[in-house]
């Protein structure tokens, strides 16, 4: 015996477009509060005011980031943002002031304004070949995480699972940007999502804006989104001569909060509208490359 029938009938239990929507503005909610608190406390507040000047030879330089190496024989770790006033370019070897206010990150510090005091010496390939060197490893580490974390093209994957259906997850994205403005990313991404009865395959061009409460090297940051969703679900049960099959394809609307690591993981929750019967919430986690 084969039966076909629309699921859409039997989900009677579904939650509403306006629930789902709700979902999502309390969810978003949630996860961007811990970027504001960590922005909003008064000690953060009086770090960014304590500004101070520092001398020394340049060891390592990148657009986002730059390591000297203080007259005191320390490295220290400057990150540079787009409000900062710099030379066009900056040679490893050159000894530079630079006025800088604290970092999130112990022993880091953003630069306000940078000027080059003297240019390399002529044997400054050698000595910071040997400077490079003895960096160390915790603040390469930094170093790295931030210059990530500022790349315009990023790669990532990501897994979790949905609610209603109740599907298991896993996907892949990409993002670009900053486009129009420094916290606006376009991150389309791909998912299929399996279970008991039901497969998912998901195309979602989104958008994702960075709340800017916190610096963007910081540790963590914040972030909202949305974009369509153009999902593929495909129903099916057999067993023994009864069988059902069902497929249905629908375009709806992702809203959608979470929570960046500057390590590239992230956690995020997604409430789909006008979706069914793609899943209504994801709980996704993942990593940017």
């Amino acid at each position: 015996m084969r039966i076909h029938s629309n699921p859409g009938s039997k989900r009677g239990h579904r939650p509403s477009h306006s629930r789902a929507l709700l979902w999502s503005l309390t969810l978003s909610s949630l996860l961007v509060i811990p970027g504001w608190s960590q922005d909003a406390s008064p000690q953060q507040q009086t770090q960014q005011e304590a500004t101070s000047v520092v001398s020394g030879t340049v060891v390592s330089v990148s657009p986002t980031t730059t390591v000297i190496k203080t007259e005191g024989g320390n490295y220290l770790l400057v990150v540079f943002t787009r409000e900062a006033t710099k030379p066009r370019t900056l040679a490893v070897g050159s000894v530079i002031r630079v006025t800088t206010v604290p970092g999130e990150t112990p022993g880091t510090r953003v630069a306000r304004s940078v000027v080059i005091e003297k240019p390399p010496a002529p044997d400054a390939a050698k000595t910071s070949t040997e400077d490079a060197a003895a960096v160390p490893a915790e603040v390469r580490k930094i170093e790295s995480d931030i210059k990530r974390q500022f790349r315009r093209f990023r790669a990532g994957l990501r897994t979790g699972v949905t609610l209603d259906p109740e599907l298991i997850m896993i996907g892949a994205h990409m993002q670009m940007g900053p486009i129009f403005s420094s916290d606006l990313f376009f991150r389309p991404n791909i998912e299929f999502a399996w279970g008991e009865v039901s497969t998912m395959f998901s195309i979602n061009p989104e958008v994702i804006y960075r709340l800017p409460v916190t610096a963007r090297a910081g540790r963590w940051n914040s972030y909202v989104g949305f974009g369509p969703g153009f999902n593929f679900l495909n129903q099916s049960f057999e067993s023994g001569e009864d069988r059902f099959s069902d497929f249905h394809s629908a375009v709806g609307l992702n809203l959608f909060g979470g929570l960046h690591n500057r390590s590239g993981m992230f956690v995020e929750l997604k409430a789909s509208v006008y979706s069914e019967p793609a899943p209504t919430l994801r709980l996704i986690v993942g990593y940017n490359f």
